[in-house]
């Protein structure tokens, strides 16, 4: 059994990846009512801790974990040089996460691992000098550290690419781990151009984790969709004729195409501003049918929420995504308990990370990369 760590855990997905075979210390959350989902799901064990990060100490995490997982916010990193990156007041939560790291090394409680998530916005945010403090505080911690774009399209039909930075005490073994260059499809052109910007000293951490290629995967975005969801409704026939007529004719071409299919397609709808023929701004319903969803954000606003479209020959209708369709997207089990208001659901599932992909981590690296210092362990007593 190994155990872990859980920063900023939301409903607890990443400790859903893991799965059974770890076990949660310490889980902290900003969010109470994201707390009530984490604790609907996790039990009230008392390993949830509602509250700012910045008011956490070493000295209230029990015991010493294998490994720290930190989700911090991604809103001031989303849009690359445009937000105000690890020094706005969401995603400059990292530093008072990273304190707690502190406090547990200069407590002799170490993890052994460290990972953080977040958007690959971060790769180039402020020039990529956020990327670089980051980095820099991995190693001057005494972590190597390796960086790996994921598109959780890999695992589930979801477009959603992040950032995940896995760093390594010093004192674990990992070279069985690594490769000696970078390899597709996890270190993006955009991962490599970052770690070549990095200054020579923080680069000579930086290892590239050997990490392999899920299986195909097997199910579409159809496959996902309820026919009687009970946390949205159904459009009425105006309301999609409505969706239709915001659509440019390249947009319509793709309902056509679908409609010849011969078979149940679903599309996932976003509406955009773009400019008309004239140059004016104008409303855009924007289609894909290409079994993926597109990512699923908090919805702050009506056109961050997803619209979805299916089309069954000359039949078409449209509504909303369901609260449970978008844990789907996010590879969570339908026993998974969800907010009961549609949009606390989905600022829970946009909000987290995807189940699958921190699997695939953990049965690929953490895991081995933990039980290689077991096995070297054993030998040495």
């Amino acid at each position: 059994m190994f155990s872990f760590y859980e920063f900023f855990a939301g409903g607890g997905m990443a400790r859903a990846g893991l799965g059974e075979g770890w076990d949660c210390l310490f889980a902290n959350d900003f969010d109470a009512r994201k707390g009530l989902s984490y604790q609907a799901n996790w039990g009230v064990g008392g390993e949830l801790r509602v509250g700012d990060v910045r008011a956490v100490r070493a000295a209230d995490l029990p015991g010493q974990a294998d490994l720290v997982w930190g989700s911090f916010p991604c809103q001031d990193l989303s849009l690359a040089g445009v937000g105000k990156g690890l020094s706005g007041e969401r995603s400059g939560a990292f530093y008072p996460f990273w304190d707690v790291l502190h406090g547990l090394i200069e407590d002799g409680r170490a993890p052994k691992l460290v990972v953080i998530e977040n958007v690959v916005g971060t790769l180039t945010s402020h020039g990529g000098r956020d990327f670089e403090a980051i980095c820099a505080t991995f190693a001057k911690a005494g972590y190597r550290y390796g960086a790996l774009s994921i598109d959780a399209a890999l695992f589930v039909p979801q477009s959603r690419p992040r950032l995940f930075v896995v760093g390594v005490r010093d004192d674990v073994a990992s070279d069985a781990l690594t490769a000696c260059e970078p390899l597709d499809p996890f270190h993006s052109r955009a991962v490599r151009h970052a770690i070549a910007r990095l200054p020579k000293a923080v680069r000579a951490r930086h290892v590239w984790w050997n990490l392999p290629t899920p299986p195909h995967r097997a199910d579409s975005f159809a496959d996902l969709i309820e026919d009687h969801p009970d946390s949205v409704a159904w459009h009425t026939p105006q309301e999609t004729q409505r969706l239709l007529a915001m659509m440019s004719p390249v947009n319509l071409d793709k309902v056509d195409a679908a409609r010849r299919a011969g078979r149940r397609m679903v599309g996932a709808i976003y509406k955009r501003t773009r400019l008309n023929e004239n140059g004016d701004k104008v409303q855009r319903a924007e289609v894909r049918f290409d079994d993926v969803a597109g990512c699923l954000r908090t919805p702050a606003g009506g056109s961050s929420r997803q619209v979805i479209m299916v089309v069954e020959g000359r039949a078409i209708r449209s509504r909303l995504i369901s609260a449970r369709e978008t844990a789907r997207l996010m590879g969570l089990p339908d026993s998974y308990r969800l907010p009961h208001k549609y949009n606390e659901a989905y600022h829970l599932t946009g909000d987290g990370v995807v189940v699958p992909v921190v699997r695939h981590l953990a049965q690929h690296l953490f895991e081995p990369l933990l039980a290689g210092e077991s096995a070297a362990l054993r030998q040495v007593s």
